[in-house]
C-alpha cells in the first residue's frame, strides 16, 4: 500500500513532467493567428491523437481526472481559465506538489500534463473560456483511458476564488 501524500500547496515545485510554452499572437489588420503545437516543437510534440476544444461557463469547474497512457496539450484561445494540476504517482519525485497555471486571452501558454498526473480547470473569466487540448492519443470510446474523481472534496484543493 503506498505512503499517504502530502500535499504541497505552498511551494511552487514544478510537477515532474510538467512543460510549458509560452505562445505568441501574430497580429494584423485582418486578426490575429496563434500557433499552439508543432510536431517541430522538439521538447513538447510526441505524437498526434486528435485536437478538440471544450467550452467552459464562467464559474464551471472541470475537475478531477487523469489518464493512464495520454498526454495532454492544453491552451486557453479564449477567456481565461486557471488549470490544476496534482501530482499523486507513486514514484513521481514531486508527488504532492499542485500546480496553478492562468491560461489564456491574457496569459497565451501551452501546458502539457504527463499521464498519471490529476487535473482540471475552472473558467476565470466573466464570457465563455474555449480549451484546445492536443492529446497524443485519440479517444477511445470503448475504453476511455480517463479515471475521474469529483471536481470538491476529492482531492485536497479549493477552487473558490482567493482575494486578496
Amino acid at each position: 500500500m503506498a505512503a499517504p501524500v502530502k500535499f504541497d500547496t505552498a511551494t511552487k515545485t514544478r510537477i515532474h513532467g510538467v512543460r510549458t510554452k509560452s505562445l505568441r499572437l501574430i497580429p494584423d489588420e485582418r486578426g490575429w493567428l496563434m500557433e499552439v503545437l508543432r510536431v517541430d516543437d522538439t521538447e513538447l510534440f510526441t505524437k498526434f491523437g486528435q485536437v478538440y476544444v471544450s467550452a467552459t461557463y464562467p464559474g464551471v469547474v472541470k475537475a478531477w481526472h487523469y489518464h493512464r497512457r495520454q498526454i495532454d496539450n492544453f491552451a486557453c484561445i479564449s477567456g481565461m481559465v486557471k488549470l490544476v494540476l496534482i501530482d499523486t504517482r507513486d514514484d513521481s519525485p514531486t508527488r504532492g506538489a499542485v500546480n496553478e497555471f492562468f491560461l489564456g486571452s491574457q496569459n497565451p501558454t501551452l501546458v502539457q500534463v504527463p499521464n498519471l498526473v490529476y487535473h482540471g480547470w475552472k473558467c476565470i473569466s466573466s464570457d465563455l473560456s474555449l480549451v484546445i487540448n492536443v492529446p497524443n492519443e485519440p479517444y477511445d470510446y470503448k475504453e476511455p483511458d480517463e479515471y475521474r474523481l469529483e471536481p470538491h472534496g476529492t482531492l485536497p484543493y479549493d477552487w473558490t476564488r482567493k482575494d486578496g
